[in-house]
C-alpha cells in the first residue's frame, strides 16, 4: 500500500537511514550500559550499578520508539548485531574497564548519540518531518543531560 503522509519517499528514506544510525547508537549504548551494570566494581559500586540500570532501562524504551518511527516512515528497522555494528559510531567494550573508565566511556557514548541525533534533526527538518524532529530533540535532551551528570561524577 502506498504511504501518503506528506513526505516524499526519497525524504522518508533519508530520514529512516539517519534514524537507523540513531537506533544503532542507542542499542550499542544500551548494551554497553548493561555490561557496565553487570560488571562494575569498587567504592562507587552501588551508585554506578543503579545508575547504569536506569540508563539501560531508558534506552530500552528509546530503541523501541526509534524503530517504530522508522517503521512509520515505511522502512525496515535494523535489528541484528551485524547491522548495528555497521551503523553505530560507538565502539564496543570488549573488556571490563575500571569504574571511572566505565563512566568516561558512558559519557563518550551519550555524546555520540547526541551527535547522531543532531544529524537526524537536520535531515528530518529538511524533509519537514516534525514527528522525527520531536523524537530527535527528546533524545538530545536526555543524552546531553545524562552526559553532564556522568561528567560530574568524575570531575576534578
Amino acid at each position: 500500500m502506498q504511504i501518503d503522509i506528506g513526505i516524499p519517499e526519497t525524504e522518508r528514506e533519508n530520514v529512516a537511514n539517519e534514524l537507523s544510525k540513531l537506533l544503532a547508537d542507542s542499542y550499542t549504548l544500551y548494551l554497553k550500559s548493561h555490561n557496565f551494570h553487570w560488571n562494575v566494581e569498587g567504592p562507587m559500586f552501588q551508585t554506578l550499578h543503579v545508575m547504569f540500570e536506569e540508563h539501560y532501562t531508558e534506552l530500552a524504551e528509546a530503541v523501541d520508539a526509534i524503530a517504530e518511527r522508522i517503521r512509520s516512515l515505511g522502512h525496515r528497522a535494523p535489528g541484528s548485531y551485524t547491522e548495528f555494528a555497521d551503523l553505530t559510531s560507538i565502539p564496543e567494550s570488549k573488556s571490563v574497564p575500571s569504574a571511572k573508565d566505565m563512566v568516561a566511556q558512558a559519557v563518550e557514548g551519550h555524546e555520540a548519540v547526541v551527535r547522531t541525533a543532531r544529524s537526524v534533526l537536520q535531515v528530518a527538518g529538511k524533509a519537514g518531518d516534525q514527528a522525527t524532529e520531536d523524537l530527535a530533540t527528546q533524545r538530545l535532551q536526555i543524552h546531553e543531560k545524562t552526559a553532564w551528570m556522568l561528567r560530574s561524577l568524575i570531575a576534578g
